[in-house]
């Protein structure tokens, strides 16, 4: 194949770039490829050892923005709170929002808590322990909810239902705020610029009521909503409606609950507040309850199918800025238990308790119960103005890597971050602290976090790698072409007369190859550096030339040599050499017998070994498999060419397997000829098999005089040959290949012997 030339590949590069769609943009693996990098990065403080695999989709009619298991991470790209969004740059920072948010759920949220509290719960008990019931209504309230959940086993399944989008309520509350605390940098900046976007699409009290006047909405649900705003943003948008409104003084009752919910790494006391809420807001619960079970009745009735669980779902799902329930089997990571809330977010809900104590309403009974915790609430908020209708306080820090200038273009305070510790003061005795006089504690209402500005040079960096795979992928679909041309052009000679040659190659090169790699390739390219360590110094000795003594004979004496008494006194001159230009081909059979005793296994691993051998030391190779279909046609195989566009040819390696039959003549014929067009000085050919040709109409001994005229005919054009056996066929092979044959009983001895090849050829 002719060398592809640079002015074509820019050409390409600059066309598929101006073409990328925000669809392929953000479905690219290398996109996700980014934030799975970026996970590995952000959790080492953790010493998080599962890697966290990201998949990323475009279907706009998908209700669900983002989910994770625990292990793997779920982005739709396609949904609204993205494509509304203009401009790519923002539609990026959308997304990295979402992931920064579920990334928060994969690092700190206990799934094992939410298994064993609905384990419980479905047994009629409380996990880890009752709700603290502290007024009569309470416990009057669980009561009546004991005795509706024993009613019917649905009555049951739709109430552990809503305590688990209550549970991810708070939780969603509670990872925001922790990665917004301890990811002040990139992540935490896009996880505020969506938690923006939510909070502007988040509907006011007075529409919520709306809502539920149309009859599309229930109290309880716009008390959720409610619950949901002050626990991600610690403010509540009440437009006009009065603060003594039912739905907002529910709210502000479980205010030290909800405060606690989401500042507490405790798994269990998030799910004991759980049960407190379910308790509290009980009969609107039971009422929301029998309005999705009539809801399901009359769709029912009309012909529609689902179940009330799926009503249920629907109506929860309508809920503005609440995320999809997380799910998985594994506990959170093991890190500081010692965390601070955001500064911002921090003064919001100060401003929402000060709301909550100067209007709170209810029966004295409730107040009395509740009095210590309000008072202790109140030394603890400070005294500020009641927030703005509209104003979100959930700005954050960030402190990206490299010091960035701020908005006035000075440097920023931040020092850098680094990944390993530094600057510990080691212990010492101390008699006493000082006491600074004065001091005031002032509050910041002007802080702004800082920009995000690598946003855009990410976005270019992963364009241009996307232009780049595009344009190489299609250089790779011309190149295939030209193989199976090159192919077509060959003369076989009559025994293949009407065989059909077919040339495969993998265009673009996915994970799965890679993953497979990376997982067997460390001891392999362990035993090409060994061989690489034995060859290198002797080829630099030999190009640099230089003396040689402790000669027994030779033409010249050495003077500091002649009190030996070993008669080693000679020496001599070596003059630098040239180490000889080689290229090499290796064929390899993946006839169906390959797969007995692991052959096709080692015979991977050779050509893992062998391939990364050459290419550290600059030697042109080429490899390829051979094989054939269900009739006479011949399938070639290309893993690795002489020429690489696309750097992935050593994943290709992986896709080397047991097939079919083997027509080696046609192979070898076409190998060889590729081989021939080399200018090198020394041209290898290595054909690894493991037994006689045998295909339909190719065997015994027509076939085996077949291939000693082709190792004869390119052996006069300077092809060398040599022939490994590794099967049971050994001598036949010997007999076909003559002096080229070289035995291998030993699978394990496949590689170093191979390689072994190739270095006496470069003495």
């Amino acid at each position: 194949m002719a060398r592809v030339s640079h002015k074509r590949v820019k050409q390409l590069l600059n066309e598929k770039r101006s073409k990328i769609t925000d669809k392929q943009f953000f479905t690219s693996r290398i996109l996700a490829g980014h934030y799975e990098d970026v996970a590995a990065a952000q959790s080492k403080r953790y010493r998080y050892d599962r890697r966290v695999h990201v998949n990323i989709y475009w279907d706009p009619k998908d209700g669900n923005a983002a989910s994770t298991n625990n292990t793997s991470i779920v982005i739709n790209a396609g949904h609204p709170w993205v494509t509304k969004t203009r401009g790519r740059m923002e539609r990026y920072e959308m997304v990295s929002g979402l992931f920064a948010h579920e990334l928060g759920h994969v690092l700190y949220t206990d799934f094992l808590a939410k298994q064993t509290y609905m384990n419980y719960l479905s047994k009629y008990k409380w996990y880890p322990a009752p709700p603290d019931l502290k007024t009569s209504r309470d416990t009057a309230n669980e009561r009546d909810f004991w005795e509706y959940v024993k009613l019917d086993p649905q009555n049951l399944k739709l109430a552990m239902q809503i305590a688990s989008f209550i549970a991810n309520v708070l939780e969603d509350g509670y990872i925001e705020n922790r990665i917004l605390s301890e990811f002040p940098g990139v992540l935490g900046y896009n996880l505020s610029v969506m938690r923006d976007r939510q909070f502007q699409d988040m509907g006011t009290v007075t529409q919520l009521i709306e809502r539920e006047d149309d009859g599309s909405s229930h109290i309880f649900q716009s008390i959720l909503q409610i619950m949901l705003s002050y626990a991600l943003f610690g403010e509540i948008k009440y437009d006009d409606t009065p603060l003594s409104d039912e739905r907002i003084q529910t709210v502000f009752q479980l205010i030290p609950q909800l405060d606690e919910a989401i500042t507490t790494t405790s798994a269990k006391q998030r799910w004991k507040i759980v049960s407190l809420i379910m308790i509290r807001c009980w009969h609107l619960i039971e009422d929301y309850i029998e309005l999705c079970k009539k809801q399901h009745e009359d769709a029912v009735a009309a012909g529609s199918g689902g179940t009330t669980g799926e009503v249920l779902s629907g109506l929860l799902q309508a809920i503005s800025g609440a995320s999809a329930e997380s799910s998985g089997s594994g506990k959170p990571v093991a890190g500081s238990e010692a965390w601070k809330s955001p500064a911002s977010h921090a003064a919001a809900r100060g401003r929402t308790q000060a709301l909550a104590r100067q209007n709170q309403s209810g029966d004295d009974e409730e107040k009395s119960d509740e009095s210590g915790a309000s008072a202790s609430e109140e030394e603890e908020s400070p005294e500020v103005p009641a927030p703005t209708q509209t104003d979100s306080e959930n700005g954050s820090a960030a402190d990206d890597v490299g010091a960035p200038l701020d908005s006035a273009g000075g440097a920023s305070s931040k020092q850098e971050t680094t990944d390993h510790e530094g600057g510990r003061i080691p212990e010492h005795q101390t008699d006493s602290v000082s006491a600074p006089v004065g001091g005031s504690t002032e509050y910041d209402d002007e802080y702004q976090r800082e920009m995000n500005e690598n946003a855009a040079s990410d976005i270019e960096r992963m364009l241009d790698q996307m232009a780049e795979k595009a344009a190489t992928k299609q250089l790779e679909s011309e190149r295939l072409k030209e193989l199976n041309e090159a192919a077509q052009s060959i003369s076989y000679g009559d025994i293949h007369s009407g065989v059909d040659i077919r040339v495969h190659r993998i265009a673009e090169v996915d994970d799965q190859l890679q993953e497979q790699y990376h997982a067997i390739s460390a001891p392999l390219l362990n035993i090409s550096r060994q061989l690489q360590r034995s060859l290198v110094q002797r080829l630099k000795d030999q190009q640099r030339g230089g003396k040689q003594t402790g000669l027994v004979m030779g033409r010249r004496l050495d003077a500091h040599a002649l009190c030996r008494n070993d008669g080693k006194v000679f020496y001599k001159n070596n003059l630098p050499n040239e180490i000889p230009k080689i290229s090499v081909g290796l064929l390899l059979d993946e006839s169906g017998s390959m797969s007995c005793s692991d052959r096709s296994t080692y015979a991977r691993a050779a050509a893992i070994i062998l391939y990364d051998f050459c290419q550290s030391l600059n030697i042109p190779i080429m490899v390829y498999g051979h094989s054939t279909g269900w009739g006479s046609e011949v399938d070639l195989y290309s893993y690795a060419e002489f020429d690489s566009i696309d750097r992935d040819d050593k994943y290709r390696l992986m896709d080397i397997a047991a097939r079919n039959s083997n027509r080696d003549g046609a192979a070898l014929r076409y190998v060889a000829e590729q081989l021939s067009k080399r200018a090198e000085e020394v041209r290898l050919l290595i054909l690894v098999s493991d037994g006689q040709p045998a295909a339909s109409g190719y065997s015994g001994t027509a076939a085996e005089e077949d291939l000693r005229g082709i190792k004869q005919e390119y052996k006069r054009k300077g092809i060398l040959f040599v022939a490994a056996a590794i099967g049971d066929d050994r001598q036949n092979i010997e007999r076909i290949y003559g002096d080229s044959y070289l035995d291998i009983t030993d699978l394990n001895q496949l590689p170093v012997k191979l390689t072994a090849v190739i270095k006496r050829f470069l003495k």
